[in-house]
């Protein structure tokens, strides 16, 4: 909603001056008079396009009643102020067009086409399996979409006669009231049509179509193949041209199917390449790892490290030709990448600490120890300790205790050497 602000005199006269008629002209001869100064200052025919943009607005408001009063009696600038609360006022184009019809200059010069209206178009998920992604796959999707009804063509009666435009709104749809809420204030409201439902027509109930009940369409099942093929990528969309829901004189928007990867217990894709985490012992890390995969299409595949290969932690390795399908070409494939975390004994004997040194060297020392050195004895961390080592035994922070012996929590424990 927008209101006007208090003003001067009113102007009122300018657009009856544009088209030539005196202020009681009829619907006919503004018509007469428009079609005349249109086609005199078309752009398209070298007039002026600020001229020609003028002449149509001072058409469209004195064509229409309620604005026509509306300019009768608050002039100009209350219509401005109106347009801006959702009415708003049409292309120059579009009114001369409603006017002649489209092309009478050849097409409309240069004027942009802007096509057949089309309904909107609907998005479903589909959801898949990496293994899905990875060999292709056929769904089915059963929708549920309008469909134009074939009894009666669209027309919503067995007669395209028994339809008529309402006379409430104009055959729009919506209804435009201009209201005065104070000197010089205009206050615009637009609401859907209580006689027509926003339909813009009026079918009596007797000529109502028995199929659709003059609703114009009517629900359809169908049942949509999905082809789901190698390589497609999650959140890729696959496009049904003209599925969607059909609405009388409109196109019929697209079916959007959107696929959705779940996730695989082994594998991570990685764009064309597949990830996978595995866990391995010391001693396959030492001297060498084998295992068997099963890979996405049902083989069983060998991985083995190369000879003197020493594998570490958060190493990966490569094997090229075994990650995913390219789309559309499916034959060219990325890697699998394998992600190794060495797994280490929880203990050895001193007997496995021998033959471990004489493979693989002695262990560090500390020679010679130096004199009056402490030595301290290492244990297994548990998260508590973080917390126990800024609190004395009594539950107080160590700023608030005395620092004394008596503290609380495990400490490090050296011994004099």
């Amino acid at each position: 909603m927008r209101r006007g602000s208090a003003r001067g005199p009113v102007d009122n006269k300018r657009f009856y001056e544009l088209l030539g008629v005196e202020r009681d002209a009829g619907e006919n001869e503004l018509k007469k008079a428009y079609r005349k100064l249109a086609v005199q200052h078309h752009p398209d025919k070298g007039g002026n396009v600020e001229t020609f943009q003028e002449i149509s607005h001072a058409f469209e408001v004195l064509s229409d009643p309620e604005k026509r009063q509306v300019y009768d009696t608050y002039g100009e600038q209350a219509l401005k102020e109106g347009a801006g609360a959702g009415g708003g006022f049409h292309d120059a184009n579009d009114i001369f067009e409603a006017m002649f019809g489209g092309g009478l200059f050849g097409g409309g010069g240069s004027r942009r086409s802007r096509g057949p209206r089309k309904s909107e178009d609907v998005q479903y998920p589909i959801k898949v399996t990496l293994t899905d992604l990875y060999k292709g796959k056929t769904a089915k999707l059963a929708i549920t979409r309008h469909r134009v009804c074939a009894g009666c063509k669209g027309k919503g009666a067995a007669s395209a006669d028994a339809v008529s435009s309402c006379m409430e709104c104009g055959g729009k749809g919506i209804r435009v009231q201009f209201r005065q809420v104070g000197p010089g204030m205009v206050q615009q409201v637009q609401s859907v049509c209580a006689s027509c439902s926003g339909a813009g027509e009026i079918i009596p109930e007797s000529a109502r179509c028995g199929t659709c009940k003059g609703q114009k369409v009517v629900k359809e099942r169908k049942v949509l193949e999905v082809f789901i093929d190698p390589g497609m990528q999650d959140g890729q969309r696959i496009t049904f041209a003209g599925e969607a829901d059909e609405e009388p004189n409109c196109l019929a928007g697209d079916v959007i199917i959107v696929v959705q990867q779940q996730q695989h217990p082994v594998f991570e894709r990685k764009g064309r390449n597949l990830l996978m985490t595995r866990d391995i012992p010391l001693v396959d890390a030492l001297c060498g790892v084998e295992f068997t995969v099963k890979h996405l299409d049902g083989r069983d595949i060998v991985i083995r490290s190369s000879p003197g290969d020493i594998i570490k932690s958060d190493d990966i390795k490569a094997i090229a030709g075994e990650g995913m399908p390219t789309w559309k070409s499916p034959f060219d494939k990325g890697f699998m990448f394998v992600k190794f975390n060495v797994v280490y004994p929880t203990s050895v004997s001193k007997e496995q600490s021998a033959l471990l040194q004489k493979v693989l060297g002695p262990v560090s020392r500390v020679l010679p120890v130096p004199a009056h050195a402490d030595e301290c004895q290492m244990s297994d961390f548990h998260p508590g300790m973080e917390r126990d080592a800024y609190v004395n035994g009594d539950g107080t922070s160590m700023d608030e205790g005395d620092e004394d012996d008596g503290r609380g929590g495990q400490r490090v424990q050296c011994a004099q050497s």
